[in-house]
């Protein structure tokens, strides 16, 4: 689709199936954390089942941003064999640093002595963990494969392996519920890793008509950049360590809250409510690789992108608070979610203040496609280091000092973060928009 004539219909068709990809994605926390809250000591298995989910999450880190390099980069058969061993290393890496992490001595210094989780709770979260060990490296690759696919303009065949997925989840998840007993944690951990290695091997598959077209299409002569590992590694680095800053987030608020004031309460609710922000954050996540797909080799499609984006940011806060700051949410946290009237409590405050975050990821995401598209992606870390500041920052101020619950420290902390992330990056976005063409064949950097 030439991007001279690029409209709402062309953007909103392509980014639907991304859209529902990560809806169905983001379907899976809160379904999850119903199913635990149903079974026997919810309390600590949710809040075992939300630190070993914020531990897996922070080792896939250094591959979860694949899908943006692989739509980025991989347009031949030399380009695809490179970016594919190059993604084949960090799934090792990544799957050596999980296996390092699991080690008794270093597993319970971090849960215990450091994170301050009772005995069961960590045991449970070790269990949950080790089950997670296929996790980081089945991110990798399918996220891969997604990316050339996205490329080939088949993103509905993108949500046709998250439905896979969702229904690999389901299903384990409720074998497990119905038929055995088994703690909440070790459930949620089994269903997760089910379902994400089968939508890798359906990824994978999806894209063999893609993959074959790329063998057979060597480099042209006029391209100005050869693909090497060298250049891969320049580019993807700074996305890799965006990537990590990113998701340490999740670990450290997981910290802080061992030392807050109502900490188990607080551990307990911060997956549910991550979960439904995350159902409404998920419409900005999927618009990253939107426009790095359709932006265009001279920012032609700047202009209906970002009008695009504008629409997509209040619908998205709109949508998330409506439930918020209305009795939808009694609805949604007790009745749907199964968190008690309590606890319930609890989440209501934390999920008001971060109504914010939905359309403030829109804006992130596309100013990183922008930045992606043209080379340009150190910007992109520099932004998320200081986002990750200024939630520690936060962090440290309103439960040292201010004594606040750990849930409304953490929603408080993370809203600052990210707006401190998207101020920065209106700088180097605005300065690449000013140069009519991309940078030349080197990685020029801010």
């Amino acid at each position: 689709m030439p991007n001279q004539t690029l409209t709402f219909k062309h953007i909103f068709v392509f980014w639907v199936p991304l859209a529902a990809t990560w809806l169905m994605m983001a379907a899976e926390g809160p379904f999850l954390a119903a199913v635990i809250a149903r079974l026997a000591d919810p309390q600590h298995n949710l809040a075992a089942y939300g630190v070993a989910f914020s531990f897996a999450v922070l080792v896939e880190a250094p591959i979860i941003m694949m899908m943006s390099a692989s739509t980025a980069l991989v347009k031949d058969k030399d380009s695809y064999i490179k970016l594919r061993n190059f993604t084949y290393i960090l799934n090792g890496a990544v799957t050596l640093m999980m296996g390092i992490f699991l080690l008794p001595s270093v597993f319970y210094f971090m849960t215990q002595d450091l994170i301050r989780l009772p005995e069961n709770v960590a045991r449970l979260t070790h269990v949950a963990c080790i089950i997670l060990v296929p996790w980081p490296a089945a991110i990798g690759y399918r996220r891969f494969y997604q990316g050339i696919l996205i490329r080939s303009n088949l993103t509905r065949r993108v949500a046709y392996g998250t439905v896979v997925r969702l229904s690999t989840m389901a299903s384990t998840a409720a074998v497990c519920y119905n038929l055995f007993r088994l703690d909440g944690a070790v459930v949620g951990a089994l269903s997760l890793s089910g379902g994400v290695c089968a939508e890798a091997i359906v990824s994978k598959v999806m894209a063999r008509t893609s993959v074959k077209d790329l063998l057979f299409k060597e480099q042209t002569k006029s391209k100005a950049i050869r693909l090497d590992y060298g250049y891969i590694t320049r580019f993807y680095y700074p996305l890799a360590l965006t990537s990590i800053l990113a998701l340490t987030v999740q670990p450290l608020v997981t910290l802080f809250m061992g030392h807050s004031h109502m900490a188990i309460e607080s551990l307990a609710v911060l997956p549910v409510i991550n979960s439904l922000v995350f159902l409404f954050r998920s419409m900005g996540l999927s618009f990253q690789e939107v426009g790095i797909a359709l932006l265009g080799e001279n920012n032609e499609g700047y202009k209906p992108l970002r009008n695009f984006s504008v629409l997509l940011g209040i619908a998205a806060t709109g949508g998330l608070s409506l439930i918020a700051f209305t009795p939808l949410s009694l609805v949604w946290f007790h009745h749907v979610s199964g968190l008690s009237l309590e606890l319930n409590q609890f989440a209501i405050l934390p999920t008001k203040i971060l109504a914010v975050i939905p359309g403030l990821m829109v804006l992130l995401s596309f100013q990183r496609s922008v930045l992606v598209s043209t080379r340009h992606t150190t910007p992109i870390t520099v932004a998320t280091a200081i986002e990750v500041a200024g939630i520690i920052i936060c962090l440290f101020l309103t439960i040292k000092f201010l004594g606040l619950i750990g849930a409304t420290a953490a929603a408080l902390s993370l809203v600052i973060g990210r707006v401190f992330a998207n101020c920065y990056l209106f700088i180097p976005y605005f300065s690449m928009l000013r140069s009519e063409k991309k940078p030349g064949p080197g990685l020029q950097q801010i």
